[in-house]
């Protein structure tokens, strides 16, 4: 919805009262206006404490004090851009409404007497945190430095590893009260155009007053089909994994507030993937990866498939007879299934919510209330805790974290299926989710691509880690401008 246009008035008395009225600077103590008398004008400022830079203000306020009425004749606006408001980031417009908003977002505005232009100085600061390391994403090698809740300080990030002339960073605003700065980042001479232009068709369709979850908020309007678990976007927080994602052909979405860089589009394997692959040599790397898939794919159907053979011991083949429960415990199986999944889930709530200094409090509490005693009173058996923490150490190892919550609804599922009709529960559930997911895609890309559909040098490289100078060509699934690396 486009905002009502308004032009700036005849006088300055007109416009300075037209812009007190809109920002309400009489009822918000760190709106601040400021009236001001240079060169015989008449002029008033008008910026947010807290944003405005004070030391670049009062040098510019220094310069306008000595200024004479002659220094801005004939035409005082360009002589004020082009001399004497010696700042690199100024702007001119013709509209109080944009100039009110762009004053919310941490600009200057300075108005002037005779002149038929509202100046925007953005001479604006933020608090930030430092660009640590993030914590769900840690490598042993490799750079420390992460994504923060700035976006100039993301965007410069970016720019700092991919120093090509075709990288675009377009810049757009979302959310009628909001206005969130957000950023479309991809490099023009490999991303699809006609993705691009689809992508920031979806993001100005979004209409809503804020973005108050920042890059989720996004993610559900862009992304559709509302209640799959699935995610269809990837997060990261490392400017290295943004960087590589760019030169297959992906388009980024930074959002300021948040510290995540959504990657578009993205399939079931790039959820799968992680930095410390390729921080190592490529065997190390691809045995990593097989670690990883078996851990993660561990993580959905073990406890299906012990509960199914618990239930049902006549399925084992010989010398497996081992497997399963040898005491019962005081509940049914499945019971101490769903009970332990909760308690896990309740746990690492708790873990999010508890000060580091308490962390060690809590892994004893988990390790002998919940582990030990519960053993030993006879509400859990041994082999369903081996089995669970198995499945957990699987969720955990999942590189993306919503992939690792997906995943836990899948085994949820299956356990759910099995329980209720066996070994047919089993399979059609198994059948139900690999259908799910290849019938899924994300922005129109075949979400387990290059499975279904089957690329073999795509294939290879998912599961293999391929060393990066075998690696020349980009995904094909991408429709890359320029296919070869």
């Amino acid at each position: 919805m486009e905002k009502e246009k308004q032009p700036l008035f005849s006088t300055y008395e007109e416009n300075n009262s037209y812009m007190k009225e809109r920002l309400q600077v009489d009822k918000s103590f760190d709106l601040v206006n400021l009236d001001l008398e240079y060169a015989g004008r008449k002029m008033s400022m008008f910026f947010i404490d807290g944003f405005a830079k004070d030391d670049i203000l009062h040098l510019l306020m220094k310069f306008l004090a000595k200024l004479e009425p002659s220094h801005l004749e004939p035409d005082a606006l360009t002589k004020l851009l082009k001399r004497y408001l010696p700042y690199i980031e100024l702007d001119q417009v013709d509209d109080l409404n944009q100039a009110a908003d762009t004053i919310l977002g941490g600009p200057t505005a300075l108005l002037v007497e005779g002149v038929n232009k509202v100046i925007i100085i953005d001479a604006r600061t933020y608090p930030v945190r430092s660009p640590g390391e993030p914590d769900l994403e840690r490598v042993v090698r490799g750079s420390r430095d992460g994504y923060v809740e700035t976006i100039v300080f993301n965007t410069a990030l970016t720019r700092r590893r991919v120093r090509d002339r075709s990288l675009r960073m377009e810049y757009m605003q979302i959310g009628r009260r909001s206005l969130t700065d957000i950023c479309i980042c991809y490099i023009e001479d490999i991303a699809d155009q006609s993705r691009v232009e689809d992508l920031k068709n979806k993001l100005k369709e979004i209409d809503t007053d804020g973005l108050p979850m920042a890059e989720k908020t996004v993610e559900e309007y862009i992304s559709g089909r509302h209640w799959n678990p699935f995610p269809t976007v990837r997060y990261t927080e490392r400017p290295d994994t943004a960087a590589s994602h760019l030169y297959e052909g992906h388009v980024l979405i930074i959002i300021d507030g948040s510290p995540s860089v959504m990657i578009t589009p993205t399939t079931y394997w790039h959820h799968l993937q992680h930095a410390e692959e390729y921080r190592q040599k490529p065997i190390i790397g691809a045995y990593l990866r097989l670690v990883r898939f078996i851990a993660v794919w561990a993580s959905i159907f073990i406890l299906p498939l012990y509960y199914l053979f618990s239930v049902n011991p006549e399925l084992l083949p010989e010398g497996l007879e081992f497997i399963g429960p040898n005491e019962l415990g005081a509940i049914p199986i499945l019971l101490q299934f769903l009970i332990a999944e909760i308690g896990i889930d309740m746990l690492r709530m708790a873990a999010i919510h508890t000060p580091t200094s308490l962390a060690t409090a809590i892994g004893l509490v988990a390790a002998i209330l919940i582990g030990q005693v519960a053993i030993e009173v006879g509400l859990f058996s041994y082999e369903v805790i081996l089995y669970l923490a198995v499945a957990a150490i699987g969720t955990y190892a999942t590189p993306s974290y919503e992939m690792s919550l997906a995943n836990r609804i899948v085994r949820l599922f299956l356990l759910l299926t099995t329980a209720a009709f066996g070994v047919i529960g089993y399979m059609v559930g198994t059948m139900l989710w690999i259908l799910y997911t290849v019938r899924m895609k994300s922005f129109e890309i075949p979400y387990f691509w290059p499975v279904l559909p089957f690329s073999f040098r795509a294939f290879r490289d998912v599961f293999i880690r391929t060393p990066i100078p075998l690696k020349r060509q980009r995904p094909k699934v991408l429709h890359p401008q320029d296919p070869d690396r």
